[in-house]
């Protein structure tokens, strides 16, 4: 059986006429919706995942933009440190989860447990192994609390990402966003998709499935990021709407 990476169409692009398009439609459509969940008191967390260079950032300054500033936060992950580095795992996204009416970005997640921290050593296997079940328990416990949830996971060729790296490296206005981190993780591209490939077959499940993003032409990916959300929301909130009819008619 061939594996949901395999069937990505790495191809997939947008012309600039197309995407500047579709960019200010799903733009608009998400501030409206937007002020919707705020309106609702539900919670939005949008979770973003993907190889080094595969736009990541660029996808999430496009989600945000439209957003009224007071009703979203980004949370940029880096590696543990204080109190978050003495608790459980969890535990750091536990605490930055939205309030009520607001939504929450999260460049880099709960996943790292079994891909950066599994890949470098810095997770015991039988630890790893053992996120599986505590993070599908997590998302289970967002979703059911309410909270609208969707996660991302960038999908590049490791052509393409030469092809960044080597822009990044000889443009000086972006050569910082170029570390020796970066061109180490490279060297451990197949640990990192086999660890890729059995976090999506573990973690993709009917209540927290994962969106995998054609992410080789920018374009193509902010859109298709921005159109999930779009939908998500839609759909979450068609949902809420039918719940409350429910409740209003047996009050």
């Amino acid at each position: 059986m061939s594996h949901l990476l395999d069937r990505v169409k790495l191809d997939k692009a947008l012309s600039a006429k197309k995407y500047a398009a579709q960019l200010e439609e799903n733009q608009i459509r998400l501030r409206s919706l937007a002020q919707r969940v705020h309106e609702e008191g539900l919670s939005c967390v949008f979770a973003f995942e993907g190889w080094d260079a595969a736009g990541k950032g660029g996808a999430i300054r496009r989600l945000t933009q439209p957003l009224d500033p007071r009703l979203y936060e980004v949370h940029a992950i880096a590696a543990p440190e204080g109190e978050d580095k003495v608790r459980h795992y969890l535990y750091r996204f536990w605490r930055r989860l939205p309030d009520g009416g607001q939504i929450c970005v999260f460049d880099r997640t709960w996943y790292g447990r079994v891909l950066v921290e599994r890949v470098e050593g810095f997770a015991k296997e039988y630890e790893w192994k053992r996120a599986y079940r505590e993070i599908e328990e997590f998302e289970g416990q967002l979703v059911d609390s309410g909270v609208i949830l969707a996660k991302f996971w960038l999908h590049i060729s490791k052509a393409e990402q030469l092809r960044r790296f080597e822009t990044r490296k000889n443009d000086h206005l972006r050569s910082w966003k170029l570390t020796e981190e970066d061109w180490r993780n490279r060297e451990k591209w197949a640990a990192y998709e086999a660890a890729v490939r059995e976090m999506i077959e573990k973690t993709s499940t009917k209540r927290a499935p994962w969106t995998i993003v054609e992410a080789n032409d920018k374009y193509w990916a902010r859109i298709r990021v921005l159109s999930t959300c779009v939908a998500t929301i839609e759909k979450a909130l068609e949902s809420t709407k039918g719940k409350r009819k429910k409740r209003k008619k047996t009050a």
